[in-house]
């Protein structure tokens, strides 16, 4: 009786404790995830790519273009968002990474085995968000430092171009890697809102690149009050997409441009976290 007793022991013993879920060990699992996706890496190459390659072209083609400039022309001129304005193009490729970072586990059915292992759902928000923003902000600011490298030392050819330590230089460089971060972020929370990958990519593109065209056609006593509160403009005024002198055209102060984009990212966050509370998968 007792050999049998161990043995029917034994099964128990060799399964030891079972594993807590916490936010850490979600992380991990989140991180793997991320970085186990072929279309993770080829969006980060394609993001990377655009921010360098278009800045260099808007640099050399400055550079070759500069005599005829006009006095106007030549005294908005700055030499740091010209080699950044790969920029525009590159958080494009950011914003999809972030709506398809979570509406790809919607489409394959994957979220409802994420939200059986993490009954409480909102880790798992809370670990894409950290993983996301933790790998765009430092693959960003790798490419945004080499766009403005390579920027300088094509302006430079005219001696046009100024070195990271010139005043003003720094912000913007660190500041366009904030803007894509956070601009995919908001696209992580569309994709988390509509958990459905073209919606979120739809909306992205509206708020990003439909809506400020279309606010300049409005009259300017409305489009001009409107436009620097748009995400675009909002997040450009921090690494000077919005205008290359400080206050122009009624565009926000540098940070106070970026608070406003985070404002939109936490408002859509909350707004995913609350859907990912009361609605199944």
């Amino acid at each position: 009786m007792s050999a049998v007793a161990a043995l029917d022991a034994t099964p128990a013993a060799m399964a030891g404790p079972a594993l807590k879920v916490t936010q850490g060990r979600v992380l991990l699992s989140e991180f793997t995830k991320f970085r186990s996706l072929r279309s993770t890496l080829y969006t980060l190459l394609a993001a990377v790519v655009l921010m360098i390659g278009i800045g260099a072209l808007f640099s050399a083609v400055t550079a070759s273009q500069y005599g005829t400039f006009s006095a106007a022309d030549r005294a908005s001129f700055s030499p740091v968002s010209t080699s950044l304005q790969g920029t525009v193009f590159a958080v494009v490729a950011f914003g999809v990474l972030g709506v398809l970072t979570i509406s790809g586990e919607y489409t394959t059915g994957m979220i409802r085995s994420s939200l059986t292992a993490v009954p409480r759902r909102l880790p798992v928000l809370w670990g894409k968000l950290a993983v996301f923003a933790g790998t765009i902000f430092s693959v960003s600011l790798a490419a945004s430092c080499a766009s403005f490298l390579v920027g300088q030392g094509l302006l430079g050819s005219d001696h046009l171009g100024v070195p990271i330590t010139a005043p003003g230089a720094l912000r913007p460089v660190i500041g366009a890697a904030l803007y894509v971060t956070v601009a995919g972020l908001i696209g992580l929370a569309l994709g988390a809102l509509f958990r459905n990958t073209a919606a979120g990519i739809s909306t992205f593109a509206g708020a990003f690149f439909v809506i400020p065209p279309l606010a300049s056609l409005l009259p300017s006593s409305v489009g001009s009050h409107l436009a620097p509160y748009l995400p675009s403009s909002a997040g450009g005024a921090l690494w000077g997409a919005a205008a290359n002198v400080p206050g122009a055209s009624g565009a926000l102060a540098p940070w106070t441009g970026f608070a406003l984009l985070s404002g939109y990212a936490v408002v859509l966050i909350a707004a995913a976290a609350w859907r990912m509370r009361r609605s199944d998968a």
